[in-house]
C-alpha cells in the first residue's frame, strides 16, 4: 500500500510537471508583439509601484512585429488630463527566449503566458499586461510620440548653435 502511494505520488508530480511544459510550450516570441501596460514594477529593496486607475500612472510599451519599439509614461493628472511622456523609440529583438531593445545587452523577459510577462532590467523588476483592445488611434499617437523624443542630430546641432553659443 505504500509502495501504491509512493507510486501515485510520482506519478500526479510527473503529471503537474507536464502540464506546465504544455501550457509554457504554447507562448511564443510572436506573442510579445503588441501594446504592453505596466502591472507593477519595483526597484531592489524598495516598495512596489502598482500601475494602473488607482495609481493614476502606467507605462507603455509597444512591439511591432517587425522590430519596431515604443516606450512612455502616462500620468493621469488629478483634473483629468493625461500626461504622455515619452521615454524612448527604437528596435527590439526577442528571439528563443533572449530580449534585447535599443541595442542595449540582452535582459530578462519572461512570457508567463500570452497576456503576461515580466522582466528585469538592472536593479528593477516590473510586470505588464497585454492590451489587444487598445484603440489603434492611441498606439500610433504614443508611438509617434515616442518618435519624437529622438531629436535628429543635424537638428541638435542648430540647437547649439542658435541656443547655446
Amino acid at each position: 500500500m505504500k509502495r501504491m502511494k509512493q507510486i501515485l505520488m510520482t506519478m500526479a508530480l510527473l503529471m503537474c510537471a507536464v502540464t506546465t511544459n504544455a501550457q509554457t510550450a504554447i507562448v511564443t516570441d510572436r506573442d510579445l508583439i503588441g501594446v504592453w501596460t505596466l502591472e507593477w514594477l519595483q526597484y531592489d529593496g524598495e516598495k512596489k509601484i502598482m500601475g494602473g486607475k488607482t495609481t493614476g500612472y502606467t507605462q507603455f510599451k509597444y512591439y511591432g512585429p517587425d522590430g519596431e519599439y515604443a516606450c512612455a509614461e502616462i500620468v493621469l493628472t488629478r483634473d483629468g488630463k493625461v500626461v504622455v511622456m515619452p521615454h524612448e523609440y527604437g528596435t527590439y529583438t526577442y528571439r528563443n527566449g533572449v530580449y534585447r531593445e535599443m541595442g542595449r545587452p540582452a535582459s530578462t523577459l519572461t512570457l508567463t503566458d500570452k497576456t503576461h510577462f515580466r522582466g528585469r532590467w538592472k536593479n528593477r523588476s516590473d510586470s505588464w499586461v497585454k492590451q489587444p483592445n487598445m484603440p489603434e488611434k492611441v498606439v500610433r499617437y504614443i508611438v509617434d510620440y515616442c518618435k519624437t523624443k529622438e531629436t535628429p542630430s543635424d537638428v541638435q546641432q542648430l540647437i547649439k548653435q542658435s541656443m547655446f553659443r
